[in-house]
């Protein structure tokens, strides 16, 4: 089964960001600074919709120019076993641009270059071959 997680978006103004969803009524639901990567993480969503379709907002703290889409992310949904997920698509002949090396998130894209995160769910056990495989692509 796969879930829906959320859509994220690169802001250059949080508060503004959260200003807007907020007229739409969506209310922020936890927060996550990363020091070491200078980020910010900013979840949103609708009242019910907690943890089901939420809205990320990415804030990097270091300024920089995002032209031709780039503010738009990725969607993100939970899989239930992203091996045999990841396994599926690439037999399919998708690109598997971050192989989930880790048992727990792989990134991949549509046919449009649409970035989709996969995450499962805890992670698994490192398995091969993805624990060895490069990423080859951006995501």
């Amino acid at each position: 089964m796969t879930r829906y997680l959320h859509t994220m978006i690169r802001v250059t103004d949080p508060d503004a960001t959260i200003a807007f969803f907020d007229m739409l009524g969506l209310k922020e639901v936890r927060r996550m600074d990363n020091e070491k990567g200078r980020f910010t993480l900013i979840f949103l969503a609708a009242p019910g919709q907690e943890g089901v379709a939420e809205v990320e907002l990415t804030h990097n703290w270091d300024p920089e120019p995002y032209a031709g889409g780039r503010n738009f992310g990725h969607l993100a949904f939970r899989v239930d076993d992203i091996y045999a997920t990841c396994q599926t698509l690439m037999d399919a002949g998708v690109t598997i641009n971050r192989p989930p090396r880790d048992g727990h998130m792989a990134f991949v894209k549509t046919p449009d270059g649409i970035s989709i995160e996969l995450l499962q769910d805890g992670s698994l056990p490192a398995a091969e071959p993805w624990a060895s495989m490069p990423n080859t692509g951006t995501w």
